[in-house]
């Protein structure tokens, strides 16, 4: 093995190479410390300004010859043979310019993934836990009978729970105003008036938002037999409608799919109504709908639509274009 690593490779002249590599070390190390130091105390400037100059010269003198001394070595070490096996360091010489390697950001774009994924993992697993679907042989084996399914305690919460809730969310935003529904038994609907703004939709299951739809606020929400309308309707009809985007409700229609997306981003199983109430947060700055100017670019409309994008943190405007 050693015999197969010397073929091809000078030993003495790699060793001598070592050195040189230290001593050049060594000369640009003076380099330095002598413009640190500066010039040395004379009795005049003209003798200090001398002897500083003098050293400098001989220490860039000193870095030069042991630069070309490097060089010369480096010239004599050799190659290693390759008629050796490398096994799979070999392919390393196969890999491209490091600088053009998107490593970094591909292992960030990893790490972040990563993260994600067990964060969500996390949140799937406390909700399995609570609704009680883990089924065993011995439990299925002890009784014959079914077992009447056991209701996730967190799903089914009184009606007058609900209500108080939504009384409170009210009370907090006197600008916004909210009419509870229950046309189907338990479940209950919400309209939110925001201001002459919007009239929005809400779909609950006890207090969990199933759905929500956006409007105008001269659009009808209510059916001829005086129901609310839970249908979005054929909105592309009116994409390149000349009606003013405030009363297109195409425009709403992307109000609507940037409040649903609100409602993926506002998940917490374990309290549903600190839930309600961030959503309701997020869905009272659209107030200033048509005031607000993007603050990225810093105009009220672009392609004639003013941003509809609420960040989720800190509920700024973006276009849609912007927030990317």
């Amino acid at each position: 093995m050693a015999d197969a690593m010397n073929v091809g490779v000078n030993l003495e002249a790699f060793s001598q190479a070592i050195s040189a590599i230290q001593a050049l070390r060594s000369s640009v190390t003076r380099v330095f410390d002598s413009l640190k130091d500066g010039m040395k105390n004379k009795e005049t400037l003209e003798g200090r300004e001398k002897v500083f100059i003098t050293e400098f010269q001989d220490n860039l003198q000193s870095v030069n010859r042991d630069l070309n001394e490097l060089e010369r070595l480096s010239t004599l070490v050799g190659r290693p043979s390759e008629s050796h096996p490398l096994h799979n360091s070999g392919l390393l010489s196969l890999d491209p310019v490091q600088d053009k390697t998107p490593l970094y950001s591909q292992l960030l774009q990893a790490y972040k993934w990563s993260n994600k994924l067990q964060y969500h993992a996390g949140l799937a697993s406390s909700l399995l836990n609570q609704q009680s679907l883990k089924r065993s042989a011995n439990q299925m084996g002890a009784s014959a009978k079914r077992r009447p399914k056991v209701q996730p305690s967190t799903l089914v919460l009184p009606p007058q729970y609900v209500d108080d809730v939504i009384s409170r969310i009210g009370r907090m935003f006197p600008d916004m105003s909210i009419e509870l529904f229950r046309p189907n038994g338990t479940s209950a609907v919400l309209l939110v008036t925001l201001g002459k703004v919007t009239k929005t939709i809400v779909v609950m299951r006890s207090l969990f938002i199933d759905r929500t739809i956006v409007r105008g606020f001269n659009e009808n929400v209510y059916s001829e037999d005086g129901k609310v309308l839970l249908s979005r309707g054929n909105w592309n009809v009116y994409k390149y409608s000349a009606t003013m985007c405030f009363y297109n409700p195409w425009f709403f229609s992307k109000v609507t799919d940037h409040a649903t997306t609100a409602l993926l981003h506002y998940q917490l199983p374990q309290m549903p109504d600190v839930v309600v109430r961030s959503f309701m947060t997020w869905l009272r700055s659209y107030i200033k709908l048509f005031q607000t100017p993007c603050q990225r670019c810093g105009k009220f409309l672009q392609e004639g639509l003013p941003p509809t994008w609420r960040d989720f943190r800190t509920l700024e405007a973006f276009h849609d274009t912007c927030r990317q």
